[in-house]
């Protein structure tokens, strides 16, 4: 079996591995169908990612084909297409006990902490698949960015009178910008690339460059009023610092992308204005079960934000070049092997 393993910043090899085990108790034996590429995985690559072990194999946006169920699996059977929740919770620490297993302090991630899904096959805990009969494997591939973006919403909780500034037009960017016009009328999404935004016109999206002068056309837009909530999904340490200045009075800036880098912000405009800053990290289950609902019925829609494809054996040689012209793809999946159900996309 064959598993694509970063074994360094920068270092990414095809490997033969063991074939997985036997699916255990509450345990499936998946054959890895898609994997989305995404930022986490470019910082892995580049040794700027906060929480990678090395050596790992990659890959936490994931579409499987269900071959085999362990005993008491009831939740899936051989032939389902899943969607695949690459958290693993301790259950037992104070953010799990309140429900927000999303920051779990133990928590555990695949294609981070533990080995991901560019292989051909794996065993997982049947609590992680999510299936849902009406979607197919590219918007299943889809879930975990669009429930990034979900969440970061939820922690926002806008009120639909706000105005709604989304900093970054990548993948967890246009989620983010998706999942807020479903609860607020305005929302304006920004990024330092011209590709980026274009894309984002594109995909139905209010979208800008961000320039020199972009602090007075946020006030034109908003009646010389800025943004009352900000999502910054860039991972910029200078866009992230610079939000801070982009928020209108008692607004709310939400941090979605993360940097290693410290970050410092002026404080008297910080307390002048009573902004509330607020982290988002992950999904929770309530918010993948939201998702798949809303891609379901045609509320979110991110297909077509796939504008590159590869496969297991290619990636190795793709992903340093995706690396390092990212700004020209907007989603990059993986494609490995055909399905069992006749091919259905």
């Amino acid at each position: 079996m064959q598993a694509a393993v970063l074994t360094g910043p920068g270092r990414l090899d095809l490997v033969e591995r063991p074939e997985p085990p036997i699916p255990g108790p509450g345990e499936v034996l998946v054959a890895v169908r898609r994997v989305g590429i995404c930022g986490t995985d470019y910082h892995a690559y580049g040794g700027t990612q906060n929480f990678i072990a090395y050596p790992c194999v990659l890959g936490h946006e994931l579409a499987v084909e269900v071959l085999e169920v362990g005993p008491r699996v009831t939740l899936v059977r051989p032939g389902d297409l899943c969607a695949v929740m690459p958290y693993r919770s301790c259950g037992g620490c104070t953010a799990c006990l309140r429900r927000r297993t999303n920051c779990c302090e133990r928590i555990q991630v695949l294609g981070v902490t533990r080995d991901g899904g560019l292989q051909e096959r794996m065993v997982l805990s049947a609590v992680q698949l999510y299936h849902h009969a009406d979607l197919t494997l590219d918007q299943l591939v889809l879930v975990e960015t669009l429930g990034i973006g979900w969440h970061a919403v939820a922690r926002a909780r806008p009120e639909w009178r706000d105005d709604v500034l989304v900093l970054g037009a990548g993948p967890i960017g246009l989620a983010v910008a998706q999942s807020a016009r479903q609860r607020v009328a305005h929302v304006l999404v920004a990024d330092v690339s011209p590709h980026r935004v274009e894309f984002a016109v594109a995909a139905g999206l209010e979208a800008v460059v961000v320039d020199d002068d972009f602090d007075q056309v946020l006030r034109e837009r908003g009646n010389k009023d800025l943004p009352s909530v900000v999502f910054d999904a860039s991972g910029s340490r200078a866009s992230m610092e610079a939000a801070f200045d982009l928020v209108g009075s008692g607004g709310t800036l939400v941090f979605v992308g993360h940097t290693k880098a410290s970050l410092s912000f002026r404080n008297p405009g910080f307390h002048a204005r009573e902004l509330d800053l607020r982290a988002s990290r992950n999904a929770t289950p309530e918010d993948w079960a939201q998702v798949m609902t809303a891609v379901a019925d045609g509320d979110l829609d991110a297909a077509g934000w796939v504008n590159h494809r590869t496969s297991l054996k290619a990636v190795v040689e793709d992903l340093p070049r995706l690396a390092a012209g990212r700004g020209q793809v907007v989603k990059a999946v993986v494609d490995i092997g055909p399905t069992g159900d006749g091919g259905r996309p």
